[in-house]
Formats: structure tokens, sequence, C-alpha cells
């Protein structure tokens, strides 16, 4: 029977793993199984008993946390959160860290006033919660009881919904995408299959800030398009991506036939900040039949009500298939709700981009 998400702490800090554990064990469907100092006394705990999540470490004595998860992948699949500080230096280190399998990363607990704090406890049980679904190297997600309804903020908080006929396909036309968990390594691969001329691109990847700069450099440096991280006023121009800062939301606006972005404070939308939802709307009421939406792998509903108002407005709309998904949260929603009009292999999305995008 599905049960509670075993989870192994990993940090070489005693006042982390026991502010790590109190902020998981919160929340009912999470169990801290344990607590290690270093990847060796986390081997021993996990030849007693496999969790189902490891957050781990970055910056530990006698192995550090990359070359553990290596070899944890190597020899023994399973879901790991990489844990950091909040430094841009770190930042390179951590996207190291995805590209070698961890499924995600979150910020070591901070001191901060009591709004934040509570984001910031709530964002680290999401993240756990949806690492314990992901698909890890040939293993797979574990069957987990299903979470009651979360109460949250919807796009609604940051601007009204799309009203009126859609605009005509006349204009420069501008793709939408949105990923969380697993979209890291997912959008790497779309982008890097794109020309240089390709449509300008905005993107919502759930990421801590700072950590979205880094992850823009190091595509900038793989891809033939241009990836920047997107500031207040950028406009959207053909053969650049534009990624959304951590911490901020970043929606999209339209100025006679030009498009650029606005990047703005705000709550939690869909327990997210950056919110899919609220860039899709914004793509729903700026763009209309110019836009093309995106939804790939994560956990949860954010970007499936935005990516149907972006239908309903007359853009084209597609979502990652199950297969190709490290977690078939986000797209699943969408489907269920009629708002992709195609469901694609991850293989297939810089095609298909490319084919709606043509004149």
């Amino acid at each position: 029977m599905p049960g509670k998400i075993r989870v192994l702490i990993v940090d070489d800090s005693a006042s982390v793993r026991q502010t790590m554990a109190a902020i998981l064990e919160e929340d009912p469907a999470i169990e801290v199984m344990g607590t290690a100092a270093d990847p060796f006394s986390a081997a021993r705990r996990i030849q007693e008993q496999v969790p189902d999540v490891i957050t781990l470490d970055v910056e530990m004595p006698r192995m550090d946390g990359i070359t553990f998860l290596r070899k944890l992948m190597a020899q023994c699949p399973i879901p790991v959160v990489m844990c950091s500080s909040l430094t841009e230096e770190g930042s390179d280190t951590l996207l190291q860290a995805m590209e070698a399998g961890a499924v995600d990363v979150i910020l070591k607990p901070r001191v901060g006033v009591a709004d934040h704090l509570a984001e910031h406890h709530l964002q680290i049980r999401d993240v756990v919660k949806a690492a314990a679904r992901a698909r890890v190297r040939g293993r797979a997600p574990r069957v987990l009881r299903a979470d009651p309804p979360a109460k949250k903020l919807t796009a609604d908080v940051m601007l009204p919904p799309p009203s009126g006929k859609a605009m005509s396909r006349t204009t420069e036309m501008v793709v939408c995408m949105g990923a969380s968990t697993g979209g890291t390594e997912a959008l790497r691969e779309v982008l890097e299959a794109l020309p240089a001329n390709s449509p300008g691109i905005v993107i919502v990847q759930h990421m801590p800030e700072h950590f979205t700069r880094a992850f823009a450099q190091r595509l900038n440096g793989l891809c033939e398009v241009d990836v920047k991280e997107a500031a207040d006023g950028d406009p959207v121009l053909r053969g650049q991506v534009l990624i959304a800062p951590g911490g901020r939301h970043t929606l999209l606006e339209r100025q006679g036939a030009r498009y650029y972005v606005s990047v703005r404070d705000g709550p939690l939308v869909s327990r997210h900040r950056p919110s899919v939802d609220v860039l899709f709307r914004s793509a729903a009421r700026a763009a209309g039949s110019n836009a093309v939406g995106i939804l790939m792998t994560g956990m949860g509903d954010d970007g499936a009500r935005g990516l149907l108002e972006m239908r309903q407005a007359g853009a084209r709309t597609f979502a990652q298939d199950e297969a190709t998904s490290v977690v078939f949260g986000m797209p699943k929603e969408a489907i269920a709700r009629d708002a992709a009009e195609k469901v694609i292999p991850l293989g297939h999305i810089a095609h298909e981009l490319l084919s709606a995008t043509a004149r």
C-alpha cells in the first residue's frame, strides 16, 4: 500500500540536518528515516534501508556531494535533491549535479521573516514530494498516496483572465514554455535542437533565484540560440530565449507589433514563483493566436489552466508525453483539461515548435 515518503538527509551541518528534518516532518506524507553527516555514513544508512528521496549537500568532508551522486546513480539510482546555500558561485556546481542525475535543487533553510520562511518551507516539501514521483535512470517512480487538495492562489492575483476576441495572427510568433521537476535537462535537449533563427522564446522553469542565471548562462554556451535570464523590459527577439528569474513572476506584454517581458514581484501562484500559469495567461492576453504554448515535465498543475487559456485564445498548445516526462504531473493536468491540442515526446518538441511557428 502507498505510504509515507521516506527521506534521508545528508549534510555535514548538524543544525541544517535538524532544521531540514523539522521542515519535512511538518508534512504528514513525509517521514525522515534518518540523517547522515557525510556520504560514507549515508551509504551505510542506504544499505540498511533504501530511502525514497535523498537531500544531499554539495560541499561535505571526505567526499563531495557531486562525486557521491555519480556513484549513487551508477550503483543504486535514487531520486536526489541537491541542497545548497543561496550563492551564485555554487550555481554552476548545482547544474553539474542536475546533469549527473539530481532531479531538483532546494536552498538550505535560512533565518528570515515569517512569510518568507513559510513559503520556503512549503517549496522544500513540494520539491521532495515531486522527487519521490520522479523516474530516475530506469527506476520506476514509487506509487504514493494522493495528496489532499492544496489551497493555492491562481494567476488572478497577478492579472485578470483573458477577455474579448483573440488577437489575429499577424505579428511575430512567440513561444512560451513551462517546466518543473526534470525540466532543466529536458529544456536543454529542446533548446540544443533549435537553429539560431528560431522564434523568440520565454521559459518558466521552477528553480530558486540565482540558479536561473547560471542555468541560462550554461544553456547559452551549448545552444545556437542566445539564452539569458530575463530582465524587466527585455524584448522578445528571434533567436533569443529568456529564462524567467527565480523568485519573481515573468509576464509577456505587447506594444504595437513587439513583445517584451515584465518581471514582477508577487505571491506564489499555483505554489510557485515564477509561475507557468502567470506566463501562459499573459501570453493568452498579449499574443493570442500569435503564440505557442508548451507544458513539460513537472509535478502539480502549474501551467495547465494557463495552457487552456492560451488554446482558447487561438494559440497552438502542446504537452510532453508521459513516457519522456521525469514527472508526469503538469502535462497530465493539461491533457485532462483538454488544454493541449497535441501530446508529444521530448525528442519531437523542437520540431513541433518550429512547425507551429512557420509562416
